[in-house]
């Protein structure tokens, strides 16, 4: 069969016009979203409106020794902060050993805590993609940029969410469970910052220290889990029983939290909470099964991308930001097969969701579907490009295959 000049020729306009749109589409999101996290800074009231005014409110009552899930105090604090009042009183849901992450905020007024915390979630970051490009050997320009510039992550920069130094937590102990035990335990302490996104996870992980006996992890996670115990007694030490009140009147189970769990429990059985963890407990059979069939072989920087994936689809709770741990698996793929379109289908999947993002200012239905389809779609994303028909060469700097 040949070609003619003319169809190539009318094939590479068809191919620069998509990339120009490509380009156009996701340059003009990550700008939008990058002008935000600065506006976030500079403006009080939007400093206050978003996520981080909840990790700061908290640590001001631990400074002033109060109740930091106080259902009275918090609200004043919050809306004087600039939490519109049309907006509930937020509590600060992580595990009670992560208080300490608060009480240095407390210390600083709203602006100069939202820089201290940026500036850590930034660092967060960059490490965490540094480390996983490190560990996987790609040097592709494009993979970083998308990593660096995932909507996730950007929007865990935005609201001043803890999902980073969860995915730090994890990409540490990727690095160094085989050299540095010790330590890659210590840095599990900071996956226990929302212990329920990697339930199959942990699943797996317990199974794989019985095996291998490495306990040198274990005494690792031990050690900074109990020394986060005795600093939080000591800041707050009623900590656990005002935390177990606040759950039961936190709100949670009203939330219309986007995923599959809560779509679930609350279309078959809206007062039944437990319904909310079944797929979660049906990932972690499911992973127990995955991991004793390659036990013998099994290797965590390859190996835990699929679990991380299911984790997120079955968690019985997230939101967007959440979702930036999908980055260790998005990347190992994106290294080992470059082709250029599903790059670009990947680019443009986040830019979509960044354009979701401000539309809810608008109408929070785009924001609501767009997060709760997005990790189906990441999951999807990994298997098409995993499937044997898929895989390449691992990327290098000058990869190129449109």
């Amino acid at each position: 069969m040949t070609i003619s000049l003319t169809q190539v020729t009318r094939n590479s306009h068809v191919r620069a016009i998509l990339g120009a749109l490509l380009v156009s589409v996701c340059g003009l999101a990550c700008i939008g979203t990058l002008v935000c996290f600065v506006l976030v800074h500079v403006n009080r009231p939007m400093a206050g409106n978003r996520d981080f005014v909840v990790y700061w409110a908290t640590g001001q009552q631990l400074v002033q020794h109060r109740n930091p899930y106080d259902a009275a105090a918090l609200p004043a604090v919050e809306h004087a902060a600039g939490l519109p009042h049309r907006y509930s009183v937020g509590y600060m849901r992580n595990p009670p050993w992560t208080l300490p992450l608060a009480w240095p905020l407390g210390l600083l007024n709203l602006r100069a805590a939202a820089v201290l915390a940026s500036l850590l979630l930034i660092g967060a970051l960059i490490a965490s993609v540094r480390i996983l490009l490190g560990i996987h050997g790609c040097r592709d320009r494009l993979v970083q940029g998308l990593a660096y510039l995932f909507a996730p992550a950007l929007i865990c920069l935005i609201w001043g969410q803890t999902s980073l130094l969860v995915l730090l937590g994890l990409v540490l102990f990727l690095r160094f469970h085989a050299t540095r035990p010790i330590l890659a335990g210590a840095s599990l302490w900071l996956c226990t910052l929302k212990p329920h996104l990697l339930l199959p996870v942990g699943v797996v992980f317990l199974a794989w220290v019985v095996i291998t006996r490495n306990y040198r992890i274990v005494a690792g996670a031990a050690a900074a889990f109990l020394l986060s115990v005795l600093v939080t007694f000591r800041l707050d030490p009623q900590a656990w029983t005002q935390y177990t009140h606040m759950l039961g009147y936190s709100g949670v189970e009203r939330d219309p939290i986007p995923v599959l769990s809560v779509l679930l429990r609350t279309h078959l059985t809206p007062n039944f909470m437990a319904m909310q963890f079944l797929p979660a407990a049906m990932a972690g059979v499911w992973a127990l099964v995955y991991f004793w069939n390659r036990r013998h072989d099994w290797n965590w920087s390859r190996d835990v991308n699929l679990l991380l994936l299911v984790s997120l689809v079955a968690a019985p709770y997230a939101y967007l930001n959440d979702q930036v741990l999908v980055l260790p698996a998005l990347l190992f793929a994106a290294s080992r097969n470059c082709s250029r379109a599903l790059l670009a289908f990947l680019a443009l999947a986040s830019a979509l969701l960044e354009v979701a993002f401000f539309l809810n200012l608008w109408s929070p239905a785009p924001f609501y579907w767009a997060t709760l389809l997005a990790a189906p779609f990441w999951l999807a994303w990994y298997l098409f490009a995993r499937s044997p028909s898929r895989r390449a060469l691992p990327c290098s700097a000058d990869a190129i295959n449109w």
